[in-house]
């Protein structure tokens, strides 16, 4: 479903920056985006601080309003080892209003195609259980460690 929506000319070298840990996203764990208020461009909403981990990021969404975010998770693999997968999460709340969704959930591939280069895990969630990190995201991670 083709909305209308584009990224921000910046998108792709802030995603590569944060790929990469590298610049102002040296240790940055997570980064926001959201469509902007003219509703045609999908622009950089929050960037996790240096420290911040999954719960801050589940924290860090609005309860109400759809969002996508690109998360590095770090976990442990079945034998043993530390590793890490950049995730892709869309954050569509079943509270959200209509128009907001069909937005979101239209425009989704424009973010996806833009950070194609590092992203191979996509993660739709619609409320906060789809978020909890031991039932629901961990599970989905292991399948690709």
């Amino acid at each position: 479903m083709a909305t209308g929506v584009s990224v921000d000319e910046n998108i792709v070298s802030t995603f590569e920056d944060f790929k990469l840990q590298r610049g102002e996203f040296k240790g940055v764990s997570f980064i926001i985006y959201r469509i902007n208020d003219s509703k045609d461009k999908i622009i950089i909403d929050q960037v996790g601080e240096p420290g911040k981990d999954f719960d801050d990021f589940v924290g860090d969404l609005p309860e109400n309003e759809p969002r996508y975010g690109v998360i590095d998770i770090k976990f442990e693999t079945d034998d043993g080892r530390e590793t890490s997968k950049l995730v892709m999460i869309s954050w569509v709340p079943d509270t959200a209003k209509i128009r907001m969704k069909m937005m979101y959930a239209g425009s989704k591939e424009v973010l996806k195609t833009a950070v194609s280069g590092g992203i191979g895990i996509m993660i739709n969630a619609n409320d906060y259980s789809d978020l909890d990190f031991e039932s629901s995201v961990k599970p989905h991670v292991m399948k690709f460690a």
